[in-house]
């Protein structure tokens, strides 16, 4: 085993589910390493957005339960142009994505223009923002567990449970609006964002 893999891996389990500690020690170097994140994937987020100048302080966190399914959310913009969405599937990277990927990025759309419109951040006659203008500088980690996983290929990099993507946009969709009523300033800065990006 390589010690640095192993080490990574561990990491990422301890974000993926929240207030584990896991002790490493590797005998053979000497070598041991403690991970322990309070906030679970938003702590993730704020990790992959450390060197980046983000638009809000803190990750958006969202979560909510679907009939015998979980589903978490962390997200942050930042000023950047590109998109760094990273999916979970019952703590298996799900490299390419699936349904719960589709039904995250199908709320997120839907919200955000739902939410320019609603308080006249848009007028009527400008275009509607599309996906790729919502997901410009933004950094999530999507995460479900469920009991009947459906992966598509040996190496499990896509996830294929139909039931998962509404679940995901009904959760994210509520759960989102909720946090931009809330704070409008924030959202207010994630809206100017993705209008510029328009």
């Amino acid at each position: 085993y390589d010690f640095e893999t192993t080490s990574q891996r561990l990491r990422e389990m301890t974000f993926l589910n929240k207030g584990i500690l896991i002790h490493f020690i590797d005998e053979r170097v000497d070598e041991e390493r403690t991970y322990y994140f309070e906030g679970g994937i938003a702590s993730y987020v704020s990790r992959l957005s450390v060197d980046k100048e983000v638009i809000h302080q803190n990750p958006i966190y969202l979560t909510g339960t679907a009939e015998s399914s979980s589903v978490e959310v962390a997200m942050q913009y930042n000023d950047g142009m590109s998109e760094n969405t990273i999916t979970f599937a019952n703590c298996v990277n799900t490299r390419d994505g699936g349904t719960h990927l589709t039904g995250f990025r199908a709320a997120l759309t839907r919200v955000l223009t739902d939410y320019a419109r609603k308080n006249k951040l848009t007028k009527e006659t400008d275009p509607v923002l599309t996906g790729d203008d919502v997901r410009q500088g933004l950094v999530a980690v999507v995460s479900v567990k469920l009991s009947s996983p459906q992966f598509e290929g040996q190496t499990k990099a896509k996830l294929g449970n139909p039931e998962v993507r509404s679940q995901v946009e009904s959760i994210v969709a509520d759960q989102l609006g909720l946090f931009l009523e809330q704070h409008p300033e924030d959202a207010r800065s994630i809206l100017d964002k993705c209008l510029m990006s328009a």
